[in-house]
C-alpha cells in the first residue's frame, strides 16, 4: 500500500545580518505579532528568538538572531557571535539581511560561516530610502557574481514591499514533512521571557543614546491570578551612573519606560497587568561570564 503523500512543508529560516538591518522588524511582521525587540542600538537582539508562521499548507519557524559584529567584542558580544554561529548550522533555510549598499568584511566573515548545503536567499533591504534604482540593479549584480545566493530579493520590510512574494520564495526550500508547531503556536517563548524583552525595549527607546546597550532585564517574579499579571522586573546596569539617567527625575522616566512595557504586556497576553520595575547594580556584569549565563546569555 502506497504511503499518503504529504502535503504540507516545514522547516526553519535564520534570519541573520549585521545590527540594525531590520532582523526583527521581518520576524515581527512574518509572525504578526510583535515577538522580538527592535532598537536602532546595536545588538538589541540577544536571544535566539522562534517566531511561527503558519498558513494551510506551510509553516515556518523563523530563528530570529543577534547581528554579527567584528568590534567591540566584550564577553557579552563575544557570547552573541557565538550564538548566531550555533543558529546557522542546523536550519534548512538562510535570510541573509542587508543593507542597500555593498558587501562588506563582516557580511563576508556572516557568508563563510554558513554550511555550503544550506540555501541563502540575500534581502537587499531599506530599498526605499534609495532614490537612484539603478543601484539597486547593480548591487543585485554584483552580489549575483558572488554565487552565494539561490536568490536576491529587494525588499523594504518597514514599507513591507515584496514580503509576501519574499514567503513564497522561502517555501520551495523547505522540506515537505508535517508541521512541527500547532498552527496558533507563534513561538517557543514563555510569557515571562517576553516580559523581559519588552520592558527593556521601552528602555532602550525611551533614554535615546543617554543608555548604552549593556543594560539587562531580569524578571524576578511573574505571577498569575486569573486574567491579571503580576510581573516584577529588574533593570541590571553596570556603572552607578546609570541609575539616575533610567529613573529620571523623580523617577519620571522609569514610570514612563514601565507605563510603556506595561500597556505593550497586556496587548500581547490579552490581559490586564500589573508591573512594578527597579534599577540594581551589577558592575562588569557585560564581561563576567557567569552573570551572562545566569541571564541566559
Amino acid at each position: 500500500m502506497e504511503s499518503s503523500k504529504i502535503n504540507t512543508r516545514c522547516g526553519t529560516i535564520a534570519i541573520v545580518g549585521q545590527p540594525n538591518v531590520g532582523k526583527s522588524t521581518l520576524l515581527n511582521y512574518f509572525v504578526g505579532s510583535k515577538l522580538s525587540i527592535t532598537s536602532r542600538k546595536a545588538q538589541t537582539t540577544r536571544y535566539q528568538l522562534l517566531g511561527i508562521f503558519s498558513n494551510k499548507d506551510t509553516q515556518y519557524i523563523f530563528v530570529d538572531t543577534p547581528g554579527y559584529q567584528l568590534k567591540h567584542l566584550n564577553q557579552m558580544n563575544k557570547s552573541l557571535n557565538k550564538s548566531v554561529n550555533q543558529a546557522l548550522k542546523d536550519v534548512d533555510l538562510i535570510l541573509f539581511l542587508s543593507e542597500p549598499k555593498a558587501l562588506d568584511a563582516t557580511d563576508h566573515k556572516i557568508l563563510q560561516m554558513i554550511p555550503s548545503k544550506t540555501p541563502i536567499l540575500l534581502i537587499i533591504n531599506k530599498t526605499d530610502l534609495i532614490k537612484n534604482k539603478a543601484k539597486i540593479l547593480t548591487l543585485m549584480r554584483e552580489a549575483d557574481n558572488l554565487d552565494k545566493f539561490e536568490e536576491i530579493v529587494p525588499t523594504s520590510v518597514k514599507k513591507k514591499n515584496n514580503l509576501l512574494e519574499l514567503l513564497e520564495s522561502a517555501k520551495k526550500y523547505l522540506p515537505e514533512q508535517p508541521f512541527i508547531y500547532d498552527q496558533d503556536e507563534l513561538t517557543d517563548k514563555g510569557e515571562r521571557f517576553l516580559a523581559g524583552e519588552i520592558v527593556r525595549e521601552k528602555l532602550f527607546r525611551l533614554t535615546g543614546q543617554e543608555v548604552p546597550y549593556s543594560v539587562a532585564v531580569e524578571i524576578e517574579k511573574f505571577e498569575q491570578e486569573g486574567e491579571l499579571r503580576r510581573i516584577f522586573a529588574v533593570i541590571i546596569v553596570d556603572h552607578e551612573s546609570l541609575k539616575p539617567m533610567i529613573i529620571g527625575n523623580k523617577g519620571e522616566r522609569l514610570k514612563e519606560i514601565s507605563k510603556s512595557a506595561r500597556l505593550d504586556m497586556e496587548k500581547l497576553f490579552g490581559g490586564k497587568v500589573w508591573l512594578e520595575t527597579w534599577v540594581k547594580v551589577k558592575t562588569g556584569w557585560a564581561d563576567d561570564a557567569r552573570a551572562l549565563k545566569s541571564l541566559g546569555l
